[in-house]
């Protein structure tokens, strides 16, 4: 019986679990360049049930499996494209991405105290120093590995991440890419680290093909509707593990207090 008991437990907070990732996807979906976690949830192994008459026999009697419990393997990453949307801010930037393999992503990089992170939020700003900068002041970067400087507004971004100002080109933007994404850690403002590998430049990546677009900013990949039905999924198995777990309880309670009476 108490097997059951755990079983049932670890439904519950696998569905706890699923619930708050869902919970994240929806609340990022307005953010630009957001990534939707996907999660897979598995098995423990199985434990194969035979009568207790049976171990006398050469032939044991199979009842039945049983299972042990459930838990979130893993977390993922949705590397899919977001939609593009035109702002008419020259400061806005989407990375439009192509020829990538499943789990390929390319990020622009950027400067923070707490040393390089990357990021597809393209939402940037100038600040007073000419440095092309996030909404949290980490500074965008350059191929050459230094801030990229733009000066104010009024430049250019080709297609090809070279920076014009002035009529001049000044630098091109840094755009890496990564292999695979479930190797990123999320942090917060939409950064993402790798405390695997080194990010590669996009540029020497054969495979890999993107494209810039300035005064666009590239929307979250969260499907809305989605999300909500697989939130209201998550909590009907909360609630159905929940409703076994009472009905163990009660059946514990009946077990100490009624069958064990003398009469």
């Amino acid at each position: 019986m108490l097997k059951g008991f755990y079983t049932a437990t670890s439904g519950m907070l696998s569905m706890q679990y699923r619930q708050d990732q869902l919970t994240n996807n929806l609340a990022n979906s307005n953010t630009p360049g957001y990534k939707a976690d996907q999660s897979v949830t598995r098995s423990f192994p199985t434990m194969l049930m035979q009568a207790n008459n049976a171990y006398q026999s050469p032939n044991r009697q199979v009842v039945g499996e049983l299972p042990t419990a459930v838990y979130l393997q893993e977390h993922m990453m949705n590397a899919q494209q977001g939609d593009i949307q035109q702002t008419g801010q020259a400061t806005d930037l989407a990375l439009v991405q192509g020829g990538a393999t499943d789990g390929e992503a390319v990020f622009f990089a950027v400067e923070t105290e707490n040393g390089i992170r990357y990021t597809r939020n393209g939402n940037f700003q100038v600040d007073l120093n000419g440095n092309l900068v996030t909404a949290s002041g980490g500074r965008v970067l350059g191929t050459d590995g230094n801030p990229l400087q733009v000066g104010n507004e009024s430049f250019t971004i080709q297609s090809s991440g070279v920076v014009v100002v002035g009529g001049e080109e000044v630098g091109s933007l840094e755009v890496v890419v990564a292999d695979d994404v479930n190797g990123l850690i999320k942090e917060g403002n939409g950064y993402v680290r790798n405390d695997q590998t080194d990010m590669q430049s996009a540029y020497n990546v054969d495979t890999v093909t993107f494209s810039v677009q300035q005064y666009a900013l590239e929307n979250s990949n969260v499907d809305v509707t989605s999300t909500m039905n697989e939130m209201l999924q998550a909590y009907r198995l909360f609630e159905a593990n929940q409703k076994v777990i009472q009905a163990y309880d009660q059946s514990l309670e009946k077990t100490v207090n009624e069958v064990g009476r003398i009469s």
